[in-house]
């Protein structure tokens, strides 16, 4: 077997297809041979920015689907053959064989998931760096400044919290409405009015349009309403000066909430509240992947969203991913096929 990435050689520059090591794995990693992969924002921002990179040239990448061809000596919950998602921490470990934008990647165990014989790489593909991004804010410490709900179950039961999710179309707010109604908790999605049917299908309980001049107003309303809850929070999936103009006016209106954010937090944050920042990679959520996600997408409880917008096939498609990314995508992730023999 041989092996090819797309290796980024430093700031500003584009992606080129090479040869790479096939990658050694430690006793608790597993290969996997790649046929599907994702584009987040981080890809193209850390191209353009030289963010978190130490070592050039790199392979980044966090999303893909794939076949186990071996495991490490510690690993006996995975085979080869298996059908497997996997979360890639090139980025945080600076090793390039943890990059997903390559034929064959490195993936520590706990971040690999089996997913069901009946669904496809593509989709399957979505879901590693978003769901991860999401269940962290969602289920930390609340008095750290995240939402602090209960992990979330193949059979929830209702609860009493109250939830806003800003930015419910994205990649990680699809994930987040998903989770936290997993989770039993009541979801206030706010997105653009084309996107509310998405929402709904991830399972918004109500969705409002940010580009409503009354959003705020509606949205501290949908909170308030109906039987006593409590509100735990915001998760603003987009972190952005735009996002911000509505969050923080909701909190201010509410007199409590914590604020997750993906990016660094607003300056002028209520004082009834705290904010928390999410690292999308981190061991937190680790076990959800064995303990629920699995067993949640067998059950159809969770969903492979957004769906996948396929831009090419082969590793010389990821500049073409990273430029369709940077352009903005909505109840849509870019996706690369990948055909390795």
């Amino acid at each position: 077997m041989t092996n090819q990435a797309a290796w980024l050689d430093g700031t500003g520059q584009t992606f080129r297809v090479g040869s790479a090591e096939m990658p050694n794995i430690d006793a608790n990693e597993v290969l996997i041979k790649n046929c599907a992969i994702a584009i987040n924002p981080i890809d193209w921002k850390v191209r353009d920015y030289g963010w978190l990179i130490k070592h050039w040239p790199t392979i980044l990448g966090s999303d893909a689907a794939g076949v186990v061809i071996d495991v490490g000596s510690e690993v006996h919950n995975f085979k080869k053959g298996d059908r497997v998602i996997g979360h890639g921490i090139s980025m945080i470990s600076q090793k390039p064989k943890h990059g997903t934008f390559q034929h064959y990647v490195a993936f520590e165990a706990p971040k690999v998931a089996k997913i069901p014989d009946s669904m496809s790489f593509n989709d399957a593909c979505v879901l590693p760096l978003a769901f991860d991004t999401a269940a962290t804010g969602l289920f930390k410490d609340h008095d750290k400044g995240y939402l602090g709900l209960e992990f979330p179950s193949i059979s929830a039961n209702p609860s009493d919290k109250k939830l806003i999710i800003y930015g419910g179309s994205s990649s990680v707010g699809a994930l987040a409405i998903q989770l936290a109604v997993a989770a039993g908790a009541y979801v206030v999605a706010i997105a653009s009015r084309k996107n509310f049917d998405f929402c709904r299908s991830c399972g918004a309980h109500e969705v409002f349009d940010y580009n409503d001049p009354t959003v705020v107003d509606e949205v501290v309303q949908a909170v308030k309403s109906g039987k006593p809850t409590d509100f735990v929070g915001i998760f603003d999936t987009i972190s952005q000066e735009e996002s911000y103009k509505i969050v923080v006016p909701i909190l201010e209106r509410l007199g409590s909430g914590n604020l997750a954010t993906v990016l660094g937090g607003p300056s002028n944050l209520p004082a009834g509240s705290k904010t928390a920042y999410v690292e999308g990679i981190n061991d937190y959520v680790d076990l959800l992947r064995g303990k629920f996600m699995t067993p949640a997408l067998e059950q159809g409880i969770l969903k492979c969203l957004p769906k996948p917008f396929v831009v090419g096939k082969g590793l010389e498609s990821v500049e073409k991913g990273c430029l369709e990314n940077k352009k903005g995508v909505s109840a849509k992730k870019v996706v690369i096929e990948l055909e390795v023999e």
